[in-house]
C-alpha cells in the first residue's frame, strides 16, 4: 500500500450557539419577565488511536475537519442543542504537533488513548440570565464563542517488524511485493521506491501479522538531504530485524558488498548509529542472473567477516521465488522465538 507517514491537516472546533432575547408573552400575563434560552456548546474535536489503521492515507486526500456549531437558544428558556464533537481516528504512535507553536501536543502509544485537539466555542447566554431587581426586562445577551482553529502536523512512527535497506534499483520492491501483500512498483530505474512501502505477511508458527517496511533506496549523503533523504528510516526505531538488500548480479562480489555497506553504514551512523545494534540479516537479490553461483557463499562469507553485525545471509531471486520460502520461514521462526522468550 502507499505509505503516508506525515500530513498536515486543519482542524475548527464549532461555534457557539448565540444567547436568546425573549420575554414571555401570555394573556394575563402582557408584561412577563425574560425567558431568552442560551444557546449551545459548539463541538469539540477530539483525536483517537485506533490498531486497525497503519497508515495517514486518508488525511492525504481529505485534511479539513470541521466539528459541529451549538444552535442559538430560543424563547420560553429553552437552550440550543449543542454541536456535534467530531473524533478522528489515527494509527497508534501518531505524534500530534501543532505547527504555529511548533510543539509536540501528544504522542498517541496506547490503544483507544483519546486527546482533546480541539476545544468547542463556549456558549451565549439569553437575556434570562441578566434579570435583576433593578433591570427586571433586560434586553441583553451574548453571543457565542468561535471554536479553536489550529494547523496540526500528524507524524506516524510506525512499530514494524521488519524494515528493508539497500541500494536504488537493488530489487527491494520485487523483493516485498513477492514475500509481502503489499502492491509495489517495480521499475529499472532509480528510485522507484519514493515513499515508504508497508507490507504485512502472517507468521507460520502463530499466524500473527509480520509488518515489512521498505523505505526508498540510500545513495551516499543521503543523511545530508541527497536523493529522497533518510527521513524515512525512523520508523525503523523500534523494529525487530533490518535487511539489507543487495543486488548480486554485479560481477564484481568482493566491491560490490563491501561498497555498498559501507554507503548504507555510513548513512545509518549519521542518522542513529544505535540501529547497528538490530538484528541484521543480507538478502543478496537477482541471483537468477548469475550464470555461475557456486563460488558465491565463500566469497559472500570471506567479504563478511569484517561486518560483525551481519547475522545471516541469503541468496534469493525475488523475480524468481528462489529462496524466499526458506527465508519467509527463518523469519516466522525468528520473531515467534523473540516474542516468546521468558527472561
Amino acid at each position: 500500500m502507499k505509505f503516508f507517514d506525515e500530513v498536515i491537516i486543519y482542524i475548527k472546533a464549532g461555534k457557539g450557539g448565540d444567547g436568546c432575547i425573549s420575554f414571555y408573552r401570555a394573556k394575563f400575563l402582557p408584561k412577563g419577565g425574560p425567558d431568552g434560552g442560551n444557546g449551545g456548546k459548539g463541538g469539540n474535536i477530539y483525536i483517537i488511536a485506533n490498531h486497525n489503521i497503519n497508515n495517514l492515507k486518508n488525511f492525504h486526500y481529505k485534511n479539513n475537519y470541521v466539528a459541529g456549531n451549538g444552535l442559538d437558544g430560543q424563547n420560553r428558556k429553552r437552550t440550543g442543542k449543542n454541536g456535534k464533537n467530531l473524533i478522528i481516528q489515527v494509527p497508534l504512535g501518531t505524534k500530534i504537533i501543532d505547527i504555529e507553536k511548533n510543539i509536540v501536543l501528544i504522542h498517541l502509544k496506547n490503544e483507544n488513548q483519546m486527546f482533546l485537539i480541539a476545544k468547542g466555542g463556549k456558549n451565549g447566554l439569553g437575556n434570562i440570565n441578566f434579570k435583576s431587581s433593578i433591570n427586571r426586562t433586560p434586553y441583553k445577551k451574548t453571543i457565542g464563542d468561535l471554536g479553536e482553529i489550529k494547523k496540526i502536523k500528524l507524524e506516524l512512527i510506525l512499530k514494524i517488524n521488519i524494515g528493508i535497506l539497500g541500494l536504488p534499483n537493488s530489487g527491494k520492491s520485487t523483493f516485498i511485493k513477492n514475500i509481502s501483500s503489499a502492491k509495489t512498483k517495480i521499475g529499472n530505474y532509480i528510485f522507484t521506491t519514493t515513499k515508504p512501502i508497508l507490507g504485512i505477511i502472517k507468521n507460520k508458527l502463530d499466524y500473527s501479522n509480520i509488518s515489512i517496511l521498505d523505505v526508498p533506496g540510500i545513495i551516499k549523503n543521503s543523511f545530508s538531504g541527497k536523493g529522497l533523504g533518510l527521513d524515512f528510516i525512523k520508523h525503523f526505531k523500534h523494529c525487530n530485524l533490518i535487511f539489507f538488500v543487495i543486488d548480486i548480479s554485479i560481477i564484481n562480489i568482493k566491491d560490490n558488498i563491501s561498497n555498498t555497506l559501507d554507503i548504507i553504514y555510513n548513512e545509518i551512523i549519521k542518522y542513529d548509529k544505535a540501529l547497528l545494534l538490530k538484528e541484521q540479516w543480507i538478502i543478496f537479490n537477482k541471483i537468477d542472473l548469475l550464470h555461475n553461483s557456486n563460488y558465491l557463499i565463500s566469497s559472500i562469507k570471506k567479504v563478511l567477516t569484517k561486518y560483525h553485525y551481519i547475522k545471516k545471509f541469503y541468496l534469493v531471486s525475488s523475480k524468481n521465488n528462489i529462496g524466499i520460502k526458506k527465508l519467509y520461514m527463518d523469519i516466522s521462526n525468528y520473531l515467534y522465538n523473540l516474542k516468546n522468550i521468558k527472561y
